[in-house]
């Protein structure tokens, strides 16, 4: 069992910056691949960007250029970092890791969520 518990989410204007954290706890965090996806009202749970354990990373086409997914190993983190944010990223955010893909259902653990809202 993994635990997940997301933070760093808030309110930023258009074209500002934010960055979320992940911190994990439970089994050997470093052994598996970890992502975000995010959801926004009315619409599925979409991929950001997932890094597998050995650190190569993958991303959305929207979102590419713009964030980044980063982790520490040793002291169980995953990060995203947001820049350029527009309206169309608002969303509640989720971490999760012991998956692969852009398939939110091959994922096997998600933490709660924390909301970013992209608004002037």
């Amino acid at each position: 069992q993994v635990l997940l518990v997301e933070s760093g989410g808030g309110v930023v204007q258009p074209g500002g910056s934010l960055r979320l954290s992940c911190a994990a706890s439970g089994r050997t965090f470093s052994n598996y691949n970890a992502g975000w996806f995010r959801q926004a009202p009315g619409k599925e749970r979409g991929f950001v960007a997932s890094i597998t354990w050995s650190g190569t990373t993958y991303y959305a086409d929207s979102v590419k250029g713009r964030f980044t997914i980063s982790r520490d190993n040793a002291k169980n983190l995953v990060y995203l970092q947001m820049n350029s944010l527009k309206p169309e990223d608002t969303a509640i955010y989720y971490c999760t890791c012991g998956g692969r893909g852009t398939e939110f259902s091959v994922w096997n653990y998600w933490g709660q969520g924390t909301q970013v809202t992209v608004s002037s």
